[in-house]
């Protein structure tokens, strides 16, 4: 390694413009030497420099263990496998995974929690939540959701309406899922107290698997999962799905080993072989702690 930087060289470290390189070095405020015409800045001198320059020491990483949050996606706990990114996954909900996620508990959590209002997802709570907090939000998916129905009641249910006197799956009360199933409700004709709950779902292939068994008529899921398992499916909405990251955490092999795998064909022709799921946006900053929510 050289033991002199170049104007450009220095631009670069320094983050700002040659033409204030020139200033600082004309003021004297910046040591350098000048050898044939050219500008050559000693490495040692510079990085002296800025150490007694800097404002502030820059904390080092805080540590979290390396577990993925929040509410459970199909698409994102097979990518995290096959990326081999080495993180965990305790998906338990949205909510779950935001209360955790403050604690400390993760890197990063999948969330689809609507805000009623503004008919916005996750940035509200991200706000409300994690305001002081280092973060990013990023897309991953739309999916389609809706009602997933055992086949003897296939041609009986088109809507929320039709689930009168019928056995319901529901979600866990820290889900997204049971969140937004809830709000629906209250816009429908339809009363709780007209449904019949067997015990909750923890994950979204949960619902499925109890649907078709035959412990319930019906549940609130996604629609790659009721064709996974060949399930009569009712759409309803489309929910954004959004990855809520620790920022010091997101350049880590582990989330940098998402990402990357995200880039390859593999994982394009695996989102093109499943139903419901629009990845057009993955990857675009929602929210960023430092500036503005898209």
């Amino acid at each position: 390694m050289s033991e002199y930087l170049t104007t450009s060289e220095v631009a670069n470290l320094l983050r700002i413009k040659e033409r204030k390189v020139y200033d600082l070095a004309s003021s004297g405020d910046l040591p350098c030497n000048k050898a044939i015409g050219k500008l050559l800045f000693p490495r040692d001198q510079i990085d002296a420099w800025l150490a007694a320059h800097a404002e502030h020491v820059i904390e080092p990483l805080q540590q979290r263990p390396g577990v993925f949050l929040g509410s459970h996606d199909p698409l994102l706990e097979w990518a995290l496998r096959e990326s081999q990114s080495g993180l965990a996954m305790l998906f338990d909900g949205s909510n779950d995974g935001l209360q955790r996620f403050n604690l400390r508990e993760g890197v990063a959590a999948g969330l689809h929690i609507l805000d009623e209002k503004s008919q916005s997802w996750n940035v509200r709570a991200i706000e409300q939540h994690c305001a002081h907090s280092s973060v990013v939000l990023i897309e991953w998916a739309v999916r389609q959701r809706g009602l997933i129905v055992c086949s003897k009641h296939q041609n009986k249910i088109n809507s929320l309406d039709d689930l009168a006197g019928l056995k319901i799956v529901p979600r866990q009360r820290q889900a997204g899922a049971q969140s937004l199933f809830t709000q629906l409700l209250e816009k429908s004709q339809i009363k709780l107290s007209d449904l019949t709950f067997v015990d909750a779902a923890r994950t979204e292939t949960d619902v499925a698997v109890v649907v078709s068994s035959g412990a319930a008529d019906a549940g609130f899921g996604l629609a790659s999962v009721a064709a996974s398992y060949n399930l009569h499916f009712v759409p309803l909405v489309k929910e954004r799905f959004d990855l809520l990251v620790d920022r010091q955490h997101y350049f880590e092999k582990p989330l940098q080993s998402l990402w990357a795998f995200c880039q390859t064909e593999r994982f394009a022709q695996y989102v093109e072989s499943i139903t419901g799921y629009d990845t057009s946006n993955l990857g675009i900053v929602r929210y960023n702690s430092d500036a503005q929510s898209v």
